[in-house]
């Protein structure tokens, strides 16, 4: 069976990270690496991304503190823009709204033949309505509380 842990691999793993592995390491724990393989292997491997990670350190281009600044600063008076639109935009939808049903009224006050086909309809909308009152509460709270529903979740956000 080959064993899949060794009890001197954080050893091993430790010195490689200090930099200390081989020269300034006890003698012992080389020769242990030297003949374990779990212990060879942590070694050959965190010394490789040891020492990329050195490399990568100073290829990094990291930007000015001023620039950092001005994007932080940008970004907060978007999302404080973003912040102050909201009800703005509830207002807008709610005059939409508005205007639609105004629209809707003057259109069904001023057309004959929308009026005559709301009387040819009244008796069978209200038998239809009595008929089925749980689908049609059920239609009503869909209409009415999914649409708050929804801009309370994008509000939120």
């Amino acid at each position: 069976m080959i064993p899949v842990e060794c009890e001197f691999e954080a050893e091993v793993l430790a010195a490689v990270v200090q930099s200390r592995w081989p020269e300034r390491t006890d003698p012992a724990l080389r020769a242990h690496v030297a003949g374990c393989v779990i212990c060879s292997d942590v070694a050959a491997v965190a010394g490789a991304l040891d020492g990329s990670g050195e490399e990568i350190r100073y290829r990094a281009v990291v930007p000015d503190s001023g620039r950092v600044w001005w994007l932080a600063q940008m970004r907060a008076r978007r999302e404080a823009a973003r912040t102050a639109g909201r009800p703005i935009t509830a207002a807008q939808v709610l005059a939409f709204a508005c205007a639609i049903g105004l629209l809707g009224a003057c259109f069904g006050a001023t057309s004959t033949w929308f009026q005559g086909a709301m009387l040819e309809w009244r008796g069978v909308l209200a038998a239809a309505f009595t008929e089925h009152a749980g689908l049609t509460a059920l239609a009503v709270a869909l209409v009415l509380v999914v649409p708050g529903a929804v801009y309370w979740i994008v509000v939120r956000d």
